[in-house]
C-alpha cells in the first residue's frame, strides 16, 4: 500500500501555488505585511510611548506573528484530504477574527490607548471586549482545525505527528493568554476598595506592566511575564513543522534519518520537550520570576528537561539491530 508523502514541489512552483493554499488566510497574511510596514514607519516617525514601549511596537509584533501563523495554517489546510470545505470555513473564520484583533490593536495604537485590559472608557472597554470575543472565536476555530488534522494524515507519519503535536502546543500557548485577563493582586485590592478599574488584567506577574524589559519582545526582566509561554506555545506549531520538513530533507543525505520511523521518534521527543518548555515558562512566570533571572529550582527543572531531551534523542537516533529494514518498510507503508 502506498502512503501519501508531503508534497515537495520545486521552489518556484511552491511560491506560485502559495496564494491558493487558503485565500482568506493568505490575504490576511498579506494585509499583516502592510500593517507591519505601516507600524515600522510609525516606529520611525512617531515618538509616543505607552507603558514604557514605543506605541507602534505592539501592532508590528502582532502583524508579524499573525502573518507567520496564517501562512502556516493555510499550508496545513491545503494538505487536507477529507473535510476540506469544513477546514476552509474554519480557516476563514480564524482569519477574520485575527484580522479584527489586529485592526483593534492598530486603532488603539493610533489613538494612543491600551488595546488590552483597558476599561478606562466605555469605548475602550467595548474594543477590548470585542477583541476578547474574537480571540475566543479564533481559538475555537483553531481547535476545530486541530481536530481535522488529528484524524487524517498530511504526509509521512513524522510530518503528520509534527503537525498534530505542534497544533496542540499552539492551542495551549493561546490558552495561556487567558491567565493575563485575571486581575492582579494590586488591581483586586483597588477594586475591592472601590478604586478605579481602568486596567483589569496584565501580562506581567508581580509588578505592573511597563517595567524594564528585553529589547523588541519587551518581556519583563524583573518579574514574571506570561507572554514568554504565550510565544513559546503559539510558535511551537511552526517549530515542529519546520523540524519535520528539515528531517525529511536531511534523510535524503543521511541514512540514519532516512526511515520515517526514526524521524517520527525525533519529532516525538522534540515535541514533548517543547510542550514541557511551555509548561516550564508558564510556571516560571506565574511564580513572578523573570525569564532572564531563573532561580535554582527553575534552573534544576531546565537542566532535567535538557538531560531528558538529550537522552530521548539518543534513544530516537540509536541504531537498532536489524531494525533499519523494518523501519524502511514501515516508512513506505509495506508490511
Amino acid at each position: 500500500m502506498n502512503v501519501p508523502t508531503t508534497p515537495r514541489p520545486a521552489p518556484g512552483a511552491f511560491l506560485r501555488t502559495a496564494p491558493d493554499w487558503h485565500r482568506p488566510l493568505m490575504a490576511t497574511a498579506a494585509l499583516c505585511a502592510v500593517v507591519l510596514a505601516a507600524a515600522l514607519v510609525g516606529l520611525a516617525v512617531d515618538d509616543r510611548t505607552l507603558v514604557g514601549r514605543p506605541i507602534w511596537l505592539k501592532p508590528a509584533k502582532f502583524a508579524l506573528s499573525i502573518a507567520v501563523y496564517n501562512v502556516t495554517l493555510a499550508w496545513l489546510l491545503s494538505l487536507l484530504v477529507r473535510w476540506r470545505r469544513t477546514g476552509w470555513w474554519l480557516g476563514t473564520l480564524f482569519s477574520a477574527m485575527v484580522l479584527g484583533e489586529l485592526a483593534a490593536i492598530g486603532l488603539q495604537a493610533w489613538r494612543g490607548e491600551l488595546s488590552h485590559y483597558n476599561y478606562a472608557t466605555p469605548f475602550d472597554a467595548a474594543v477590548y471586549n470585542a477583541m476578547a470575543a474574537m480571540i475566543v472565536t479564533a481559538w475555537t476555530a483553531n481547535l476545530g482545525i486541530g481536530v481535522l488534522l488529528l484524524v487524517q494524515r498530511v504526509g509521512e507519519r513524522s510530518t503528520t505527528w509534527a503537525v498534530r503535536i505542534g497544533t496542540g502546543i499552539a492551542l495551549a500557548g493561546m490558552a495561556a493568554a487567558f491567565f493575563m485577563t485575571v486581575p492582579s493582586d494590586q488591581q483586586m485590592v483597588a477594586l475591592e476598595n472601590g478604586g478605579p478599574g481602568d486596567v483589569i488584567g496584565a501580562h506581567t506577574v508581580g509588578v505592573a506592566d511597563g517595567g524594564p524589559g528585553l529589547p523588541v519582545v519587551g518581556w519583563s526582566t524583573v518579574a514574571g511575564d506570561l507572554r514568554v509561554a504565550h510565544f513559546v506555545g503559539i510558535h511551537g506549531l511552526q517549530a515542529l513543522v519546520l523540524l519535520a520538513l528539515l528531517l525529511v530533507a536531511l534523510g535524503r543525505r543521511h541514512p540514519r534519518l532516512e526511515p520515517d520511523a526514526v524521524r517520527l521518534r525525533v519529532v516525538a521527543v522534540v515535541g514533548s520537550a517543547h510542550a514541557a518548555l511551555l509548561v516550564l515558562t508558564a510556571w516560571q512566570a506565574l511564580r513572578g520570576q523573570s525569564v532572564v533571572r531563573p532561580d535554582a529550582v527553575t534552573l534544576l527543572a531546565a537542566a532535567l528537561l535538557a538531560a531528558a531531551t538529550a537522552a530521548g534523542l539518543w534513544w530516537a537516533l540509536r541504531r537498532r539491530g536489524g531494525g533499519s529494514g523494518r523501519e524502511r518498510n514501515r516508512a513506505t507503508g509495506r508490511a
